[in-house]
């Protein structure tokens, strides 16, 4: 079974942290049901969506991808950039107790999950304000053991790795050429955004389809001209604190 994790919006979402955007008013019941609506979309692809619980004095806590890396054998339970969020990760440490073996990222490594994009059994890591060299090291050393091996990706002008690149499928990535070079992702197939639509490469894929904001229509057409199933949501709200779709979510096949 397909497992979605998710987390509650925090009322206090407007005091996110924030690195490449303006600040500007959120409003926080728009966002909270712009998530509703996320989790809805989940369940209806086949995810059984069970929520960490809610956190209202974090204020980035909805974007809980952000605090684990969760594989096939064992999830990381990182360290966020973010010294602020740091305290995120306790409580969903304790809820994928029940689903994996846990391991985790200690000081002085930092590792934010947006920045991991996964593609069979290599993990493209990139190399950011909120994830250093030693946590892209620890990374490494966590799951050699499994027959990953970690590739370090440069990148520049967007907060995670995952604002530029996204995985389609195990050979076909959604990529902002302007953020990360395409030599990156050696051996890759790559389907570029539009170029009016920089933060347009944020896709998840859940199942057989792939989540999208509807804010992003040229690059949407990108995707159906591939053939890709696409479901749509708004996302805009969200997109203020700097998140994505890929932020709101672990997601990950359950064990018997």
């Amino acid at each position: 079974m397909l497992i979605a994790v998710t987390r509650p919006v925090s009322p206090t979402l407007a005091q996110c942290e924030l690195t490449h955007l303006a600040r500007q008013p959120i409003d926080v019941a728009r966002a909270a049901a712009q998530h509703a609506d996320y989790e809805r979309l989940l369940g209806s692809l086949g995810a059984k969506v069970i929520q960490a619980p809610a956190a209202p004095e974090l204020p980035d806590a909805v974007f809980i991808e952000d605090t684990a890396v969760v594989l096939d054998e064992i999830a990381v339970i990182t360290r966020p950039g973010a010294a602020s969020r740091r305290a995120e990760t306790a409580a969903v440490a304790t809820l994928l107790s029940t689903c994996r073996p846990l391991h985790s990222v200690g000081a002085p490594a930092t590792l934010d999950g947006g920045d991991v994009i996964r593609l069979g059994r290599t993990l493209y890591v990139g190399r950011s304000g909120r994830t250093n060299n030693a946590g892209i090291e620890q990374l490494r050393k966590l799951t050699a053991p499994f027959g990953y091996s970690v590739v370090a990706v440069e990148f520049a002008g967007c907060l995670h790795l995952k604002s530029a690149a996204t995985a389609l499928d195990d050979g076909l990535l959604l990529h902002n050429p302007a953020w990360a070079a395409a030599d990156s992702f050696s051996g890759l197939e790559t389907l570029t955004v539009d170029d009016r639509e920089p933060y347009a490469g944020n896709a998840l894929r859940v199942a057989d389809a792939i989540v999208y904001p509807s804010e992003f229509p040229r690059t949407l057409e990108r995707l159906a001209s591939r053939g890709l199933r696409v479901e749509t949501l708004p996302y805009d709200e969200l997109a203020k604190a700097e998140g994505a779709v890929t932020c709101c979510s672990l997601i990950f096949e359950d064990k018997p």
